[in-house]
């Protein structure tokens, strides 16, 4: 347990010292805090927004629920892939072409003021109810690992997020961001060449499975999982590819980098979608009591299943280096809120209010204001996660399925749908949101999966069966109704009292025009090469040392292959950062 402590101390001195590095590209503006003044460059921007689909709850919740139902898991991270494959081919440029600083301010600029302060207030609560659930998945996986208090835990871990956001704005989390993307890929990488040889390969994976490796236990009916995985791919394309979380492609540089960045985190997702879960899947052969290892956590003890396999298989310091990916993926999830929730407040509440009441304040006076709001956000989030830990009759992978279907669903569906539809009334973003809030509660309460069972003739469904089929109906309805509903108000827009008429039409030309870079960017493009170059070499050089723990040498060759891998992309990024020679004819 010694050198666990050892290499997440590392860690977070790595993590401290990215915040300071960058600290000072982030204090220019609030557009550097925000988005890094637009000027970032496809590999970091395509990092955070891989990133910002992975948290700890890819390691808990959703390890917990391959260990038991098998390869279905993967159909949620495809559904992602796919998303991002969308955002290559179309939406990602156009989100960086609508030439805004905040998601908020892209909202204003098709729907108008009024929604812009709707969906600000919308937007901030839920973002603190996912981080909250990030941090809460967090602290179960720490607390089982250190034998330590939950609370405690998500507390310092909190405190640690909000340092990195509050110091170093969009710079800080996005630099993080392609560190801890480094450290995810080795720990999920190396923790599945490990599983593979332990179980024998591949094929021993699939055929010696508890039950049906395709279907898992639990599930009759083959044809059930194929529409959830359809469904899944509207629903993971409504809460990637909208206004909302277009702030992932706000920091690119331009529309080609903001594409390759889009292209980039499809590639990742793609790939981790199958190594992520090779651990647990051979855990369910390997340890299939896993769970009743940490039985404390109640219905949460499978999502502790990762460190079941990390403390059996792997050799000693691995806890603490995939503890080390668990904080990366945390922290990227939530600094990344903390950081877009201070600029939704500051540029679309604070800002336009101060304007109204013709008050003169500077820029960095709003720089300020956004430190302090990030600093307010991170502690409310701190309370989220305090309150879900009192919630063990949940498993993580049913609680975010159950907040992200029925609350983030409907109040997405107008701001994808919007890119689309150009014509609609002023009322109908936040009705829309209205309708789709009753209807999971509709989905929820009165047409039961049970009632659906019984509609088909079907036996009683088992748990797993009604938790399926309650996310793929309300999913349905969600796209017949509520998407329905938006697209039928365009039948009451009335062009002579549109106020927003011409700054709607202005957006949409936007849209479709490219972004390209200024002269001044080249400058900018070195120094992200350079600090990122130091970066990663100063982590390469800390999983070196690992080599030194007390291990067999398969144990100590593992960690020199980690090193090497990391240096050489270290190395890589420090040689791309020197200015290039004019050769003189």
């Amino acid at each position: 347990m010694f050198y666990d402590y050892l290499v997440i101390a590392g860690y977070f001195v790595l993590i401290v010292g990215i915040s300071f590095t960058f600290k000072k590209m982030a204090s220019h503006s609030t557009s550097d805090y925000f988005r890094g003044g637009g000027r970032m460059l496809w590999w970091m921007v395509g990092s955070t927004a891989f990133m910002a689909q992975f948290s700890a709850w890819t390691f808990t919740g959703a390890a917990g629920k391959a260990f038991t139902d098998g390869f279905a898991v993967c159909l949620v991270f495809f559904a992602n892939t796919f998303a991002y494959f969308c955002g290559w081919a179309y939406f990602s440029a156009r989100f960086r072409q609508m030439r805004v600083d905040t998601p908020t301010e892209g909202i204003k600029r098709r729907f108008g003021r009024q929604n812009e302060l709707f969906f600000s207030w919308a937007l901030i609560v839920f973002s603190l109810i996912n981080a909250g659930i990030w941090l809460n998945a967090l602290g179960v996986f720490s607390s089982a690992v250190f034998d330590a208090d939950i609370s405690l835990t998500i507390i310092i871990t909190g405190l640690a997020v909000l340092f990195v956001s509050v110091l170093s704005g969009a710079w800080g989390v996005v630099a993080s961001d392609f560190v801890q993307t480094l450290v995810v890929a080795v720990v999920s990488v190396a923790c599945a060449v490990v599983a593979l040889v332990k179980v024998g390969g591949p094929v021993e994976l699939v055929t010696e499975f508890p039950s049906d490796f395709f279907l898992g236990p639990n599930m009759n009916y083959g044809l059930l999982l194929v529409g959830t995985f359809v469904f899944f791919l509207a629903k993971q394309m409504i809460t990637i590819m909208n206004l909302n979380d277009s702030f992932r492609f706000l920091n690119a540089k331009d529309s080609d980098n903001a594409r390759k960045a889009a292209l980039l985190a499809m590639v990742l997702m793609g790939v981790g979608s199958i190594v992520w879960f090779i651990p647990p899947w051979a855990s369910a052969i390997l340890y299939p009591d896993a769970a009743s290892a940490y039985s404390e956590l109640g219905n949460k003890a499978g999502d502790a299943v990762y460190l079941v396999f990390t403390r059996n298989a792997m050799p000693l310091g691995t806890v603490g280096l995939l503890l080390a990916g668990l904080f990366a993926a945390s922290m990227s999830s939530m600094d990344s809120a903390l950081n877009k929730n201070s600029g939704i407040i500051v540029r679309s509440v604070i800002q336009p209010l101060l304007v109204k009441k013709g008050a003169q304040i500077s820029d960095k006076r709003l720089l300020y204001i956004s430190q302090f709001i990030s600093f307010v956000s991170g502690i409310l989030v701190i309370v989220m996660a305090l309150y879900f830990k009192s919630l063990k009759e949940l498993s993580l992978f049913d609680l975010m399925m159950s907040v992200s279907t029925m609350i983030q669903v409907p109040l997405l569906i107008p701001l994808i749908l919007g890119l689309f539809i150009k014509k609609t009334p002023k009322w109908a973003p936040w009705v829309t949101v209205a309708l789709g809030l009753f209807v999971s509660w509709l989905m929820m309460n009165v047409l039961t999966p049970a009632l659906f069972a019984e509609w088909l003739g079907l036996p009683e469904l088992t748990r797993r069966e009604s938790v399926d089929v309650n996310l793929m109906t309300t999913i349905a309805a969600h796209l017949i109704i509520t998407a329905g509903f938006f697209c039928a108000t365009s039948l009451f827009y009335n062009e002579n009292k549109d106020q927003y008429k011409q700054q709607t039409q202005d957006f949409f030309v936007d849209i479709e025009t490219p972004v390209i870079a200024d002269n001044e960017q080249d400058e900018y493009d070195r120094q992200q090469r350079a600090k990122l170059g130091n970066m990663v070499i100063y982590m390469g050089v800390g999983v070196t040392f690992m080599a030194l723990i007390p291990n067999p040498m398969w144990g100590r060759l593992l960690f020199v292959c980690c090193a090497l891998t990391i240096l050489v992309v270290g190395a890589l990024l420090k040689k791309s950062a020197k200015p290039k020679e004019l050769s003189i004819n």
